[in-house]
């Protein structure tokens, strides 16, 4: 991600005046939207998460009469709707760690330090411009995806409605979730400070970990299953109870921790680290 051409703060001509937490804001927001690299992966996550479910759903119909009675009976046209999340949360992720990583990689991120010596507003303005551009873009994402899908479901009444209990926590629950994976992306990358790295540790959280916890005994696994981070975040977008799951707010409170833990762990470690 490079941020060759952006307008940033610069060390040889310094901010004159009271440096504020809003102009730190305004700098990383014309960092972020003048990479092509970040419209880019945002067009991306958009499509995905617009569009996936939508696909979904006309393929399910196709296939209605030939989809057993159970399978009939377990169909949430919810979770068909909003399927595009899967990819969307990758996307979003990995930009995330490519906000403030690809500053260290290009050696940016010693003009911004310059100019804002306290260092700690530039990852709050970075994490909270990433944050509200991706819930800004996700939410009506998300809305596009369920009301295209219902329409498609009708053509077998197994539709539901946006007033249906617990529909649209779930519809913006995806948005939420996703501009929290957005938050821990970059909390990942602030830590790593390598674009690799950043996306590696990011993968291994959302991805491998699940992995390795089926591995484990079926008591550990299902114990232990529920509060890691997808399962956790994942779980505000459930319309239907789960015995085995957590709440879905409690669900995504866990995952809220998490990334507020790893936010305040690179806040420790911007302001101890050199650069």
């Amino acid at each position: 991600m490079s941020t060759t051409g952006v307008p940033a703060f610069s060390a040889a001509h310094p901010a004159t005046g009271r440096v504020t937490q809003l102009g730190v804001v305004r700098s990383e927001w014309t960092k972020l939207w003048s990479l092509r690299s970040t419209r880019w992966t945002l067009l991306v996550a958009v499509i995905a998460m617009a569009g996936i479910g939508i696909i979904i759903s006309a393929v399910q119909m196709s296939h209605w009469s030939q989809m057993s009675a159970g399978d009939r009976a377990s169909f949430n046209p919810v979770d068909v709707s909003l399927g595009g999340w899967n990819l969307a949360q990758l996307a979003i992720g990995v930009l995330g760690v490519l906000v403030i990583s690809g500053e260290y990689s290009t050696g940016s991120i010693l003009s911004t330090f310059a100019a804002v010596p306290r260092r700690l507003p530039v990852l709050w303005g970075k994490a909270g411009v990433f944050a509200v551009v991706t819930f800004c873009l996700m939410l009506p994402s998300a809305f596009v995806a369920f009301f295209a899908s219902q329409a498609i479901l009708t053509d077998h009444h197994v539709q539901t409605s946006l007033g249906a209990p617990n529909v649209a926590r779930a519809v913006i629950g995806a948005a939420l979730f996703l501009a929290v994976i957005g938050l821990l992306g970059l909390a990942l990358g602030a830590l790593v400070r390598n674009t690799a790295g950043g996306i590696a540790a990011f993968a291994g959280l959302m991805y491998v970990l699940p992995g390795l916890n089926a591995l484990l005994p079926a008591s550990w696994g299902n114990a232990i299953s529920p509060y890691l981070p997808l399962s956790a975040g994942s779980a505000i977008m459930a319309i239907r109870p789960d015995p085995s799951s957590l709440s879905p707010w409690a669900g995504f409170a866990v995952f809220c921790g998490y990334t507020a833990v790893l936010g305040a762990l690179a806040a420790y470690l911007l302001i101890r680290r050199d650069t």
